[in-house]
């Protein structure tokens, strides 16, 4: 799916044949776009009722947040109806908005969604540009601003008084860095989740670079990057093939999470993940930051993430044993009692 925004030219008898591509094929174009959309939409449906039929505690969770005492727990599993409405009243931030990775899109949060709605909560999940539903061609997605603009909507819209609690997962935690510096005042904590929680004048990039070697090797030399542009121009953006993705992101994820991802990853732009970020203490600095590792992470090693906790240290961190790179399929309900217990925190 992520691969439908390639076009590969070829020259004949001196002539580009796609200029000459007829209104016919155009049409089939956008039918199979909308028939992919479909398709994705009732991926996502069965894998809702999948999902709803089968629930089941995975544990194994360790923590560590600040000076706060780690024997302080909330159990939800334990939690019963009549306990619900004391729970929430703790909890001041009730918003959620979740912001997915590279290649992601709004889907990947389902078992998320469901869990945080039957606590009573109020997820949003959101397509950034390019991806998930979003039908912006990756060519044309080229800084970060275009990347996360219909976050940055999304804030300039919530009203004064009003605030949430951010989630970033990957490289989508520097689209929550980003939100943090422009709006401060509107985000109650944000939460990085094996994400690219990066210090001022850091790329995104920069973070996987142990797994895929400097920018501009990369830049040079991947077999992943798309040229929406033209082979003659710089490539636009890249995407791994079926069995790096599986290796890199889903190596402890239920088999019909990794087939609903492969029907439904895009292509990754590579503007905005090379952009460098400019964080200023008196905004980004002031703001409560906590971060979840992935302990059996093969996308971003656990080694790799104790290094961005060393160099631009969040307010608490949580850890989730046996979970690869998606926590949100391998260990859902883990990750759910961590977001919940960080919403309980003043």
């Amino acid at each position: 799916m992520g691969n439908r925004f390639i076009c590969m030219t070829k020259k004949e008898n001196g002539r580009n044949v796609i200029g000459s591509m007829s209104k016919g094929m155009e049409r089939s174009k956008r039918r199979s776009l909308v028939e992919e959309e479909l398709l994705h939409r009732q991926a996502l449906s069965m894998a809702i009722q999948q999902h709803q039929l089968s629930q089941r505690f995975e544990g194994s969770i360790s923590r560590r947040i600040g000076s706060t005492t780690s024997r302080r727990r909330t159990d939800l599993s334990e939690s019963n109806s009549k306990q619900l409405p004391e729970f929430l009243e703790s909890i001041k931030t009730k918003k959620f908005i979740l912001v997915h990775g590279e290649g992601f899109g709004a889907w990947c949060w389902y078992k998320t969604i469901a869990l945080l709605e039957e606590t009573g909560l109020l997820p949003t999940a959101i397509d950034l540009t390019g991806s998930g539903i979003d039908l912006t061609d990756t060519k044309d997605v080229t800084t970060l601003a275009e990347y996360s603009k219909p976050l940055i909507d999304y804030l300039e819209n919530l009203p004064e008084d009003e605030k949430v609690i951010l989630v970033g997962h990957s490289i989508g935690g520097s689209c929550v860095s980003y939100a943090l510096e422009l709006f401060p005042q509107k985000i109650a904590k944000a939460i990085f989740i094996c994400a690219t929680m990066i210090s001022d004048g850091q790329r995104p990039f920069d973070v996987f670079a142990e797994e895929l070697g400097s920018a501009e090797l990369f830049m040079k030399e991947s077999k992943f990057l798309i040229y929406g542009n033209g082979k003659e121009k710089p490539p636009t953006g890249f995407m791994f093939e079926k069995e790096q993705m599986h290796g890199l992101y889903f190596n402890q994820s239920p088999a019909k999470d990794i087939a609903l991802a492969m029907v439904s990853m895009r292509a990754i732009p590579l503007g905005p993940i090379m952009e460098k970020l400019s964080l200023t203490p008196e905004k980004y600095g002031r703001s409560h930051r906590f971060y979840v590792q992935t302990l059996d992470d093969h996308a971003l090693s656990p080694d790799v993430q104790e290094k961005l906790l060393r160099e631009n240290p969040p307010g608490g961190v949580f850890k989730i044993k046996g979970s690869d790179h998606c926590p949100f399929f391998s260990k859902p309900q883990s990750l759910h009692k961590i977001l919940v217990e960080i919403a309980q925190i003043p």
